[in-house]
């Protein structure tokens, strides 16, 4: 008999994680071995825990779950991870399989296929949301530069664009011009708008 496939969740909900929990160890062949609600505890626990596969959240205190898997690849290059979000949005899968994820799936996947996607990300194959593929081609890639959506980011506050500039240390014409690049690619007319399209397409 092979040993299990050791799981680490991270969901900064309990009541999330506790159901993934109950679902995968359903399953003989995984059993979970950790559980974390930052994401900038999933390197140090999944080092700890030996765990095989890390089912990341997007959305989470510390890094989130694009930022954790990427922090993965790069200390435990051996472990797997798999985005299960709410959050199903053609951008963040593109930047999830950017920063090394090998599946991205959204949490109302069906529970056997939700630990068919652990044990083929843990195969080496690479496990992508059908829908969200197909979205993501027509959507085409982020056309946002990484200092427009630094920019943007902090525009999410609504602060001035003085604010903003202290915030990402740069003058206040620079930001202006990040931010009418953003608008020009958004299509949009103000940069709360540039924020509100970018995030929710999942360019941020």
């Amino acid at each position: 008999m092979t040993d299990p496939i050791k799981v680490l969740l991270a969901d900064d909900q309990a009541l999330v994680r506790g159901a993934l929990a109950a679902l995968l160890a359903l399953e003989s062949d995984l059993v979970v071995v950790a559980e974390v609600g930052r994401g900038d505890e999933v390197v140090d626990r999944a080092r700890e825990s030996g765990a095989n596969v890390c089912l990341l959240d997007i959305e989470m205190p510390g890094l989130d779950g694009i930022a954790a898997a990427a922090a993965v690849r790069d200390a435990l290059p051996r472990v797997r991870t798999l985005i299960v979000t709410t959050f199903g949005r053609p951008g963040y899968l593109r930047r999830a399989l950017e920063a090394g994820a090998s599946g991205f799936v959204v949490k109302d996947t069906p529970a056997r296929q939700l630990a068919e996607a652990v044990r083929r990300v843990h195969a080496g194959l690479r496990v992508v949301d059908p829908s969200l593929a197909t979205e993501s081609l027509v959507d085409g890639a982020n056309p946002l530069t990484e200092r427009e959506r630094e920019v943007l980011r902090v525009a999410l506050d609504g602060g001035t664009v003085a604010a903003i500039a202290a915030q990402v240390h740069l003058s206040p014409g620079t930001v202006r011009n990040h931010l009418s690049s953003a608008i020009g690619k958004t299509s949009t007319s103000t940069r709360a708008e540039a924020a509100r399209v970018a995030r929710e397409r999942g360019w941020l």
